[in-house]
């Protein structure tokens, strides 16, 4: 198991869950590129990914998949269509929705980057325990999926 590094110059920064989260994102992202040797990003994967477990997803059903928000989705999928790893066709039972489809190439270029992607779990893993693993993943999991509820608007002293 590597050592853990400290990287932060503060101890506000350092067990801070944003930061540390952001942290593990940016270490994740450049793995993974290293990985995949392409210019293909984790998120461009995780949507051909979902395409390729349902061929046909429409953009909405693309970001419920994901998680990805609404506009990101249609700026990833633009791209990927531009790459010619996607294609979109409007669909027969509602004009105003796109099918998505994975093209020759996409496949090919998920193919790659499914290795890729496995290689990467497999270094960020690589620093926690046989015990932690699991605990992480379950507690991972938890924090990306659970909906947190803002607090109603407050007034504010300090609002002109």
């Amino acid at each position: 198991m590597p050592k853990a590094r400290t990287t932060a110059s503060s101890p506000l920064l350092a067990s801070s869950v944003l930061h540390l989260l952001h942290r593990a994102g940016q270490r994740a992202d450049g793995l993974f590129a290293r990985h995949a040797g392409t210019t293909l990003t984790p998120r461009q994967f995780v949507i051909l990914q979902a395409v390729a477990e349902a061929n046909g997803l429409s953009q909405t059903g693309i970001m419920a998949a994901t998680g990805i928000d609404r506009s990101s989705t249609a700026d990833l999928v633009r791209r990927l269509v531009s790459h010619g790893w996607l294609k979109r066709r409007r669909t027969k039972r509602d004009a105003r929705l796109y099918a998505v489809r994975l093209t020759p190439e996409g496949r090919r270029v998920l193919a790659l980057a499914v290795p890729a992607a496995r290689a990467t779990d497999e270094a960020l893993l690589s620093s926690l325990s046989s015990t932690q693993r699991p605990l992480f993943l379950t507690g991972l999991a938890v924090i990306a999926t659970t909906e947190v509820e803002e607090p109603a608007d407050m007034d504010r002293d300090d609002d002109p």
